[in-house]
């Protein structure tokens, strides 16, 4: 089955969710990615036992973090789906798109060039 999904989306594959360290996903805003989307396996049926619980904490977080600085939590978001729910993850891909397309661009990316002017 193909499935469509944003052309914008960058995936990051990682043995379990769990391994996203906060450092990663305020890393990716640093770098000028507009949003960064978690998608794991669902809660309770993690491979690793708790791997998507400390991965949903760690976005949160970052969210908080987002949210104090000026950026906006909503740009980071995390997801759990089953390796088998393809067409969900491709629509929850579009609306974290919509959902960034409407925040704007990373402020970052603006305060970098003004920075290299």
């Amino acid at each position: 089955m193909r499935l469509e999904y944003p052309t914008s989306i960058k995936i990051i594959r990682v043995p379990c969710t769990g391994k996203v360290d906060l450092l990663h996903l305020m890393r990716a805003f640093e770098m000028g990615a507009d949003g960064v989307y978690v998608v794991g396996c669902l809660e309770g049926d993690c491979h690793y036992n708790s791997g998507n619980f400390r991965a949903r904490k760690r976005v949160e977080q970052a969210s908080r973090i987002l949210d104090t600085v000026g950026i906006g939590g909503d740009r980071v978001q995390m997801v759990n789906l089953s390796s088998s729910d393809g067409p969900l993850f491709a629509r929850k891909a579009a609306e974290m798109v919509n959902r960034i397309l409407e925040a704007g661009p990373n402020p970052l990316k603006s305060a970098k060039s003004e920075e290299a002017a």
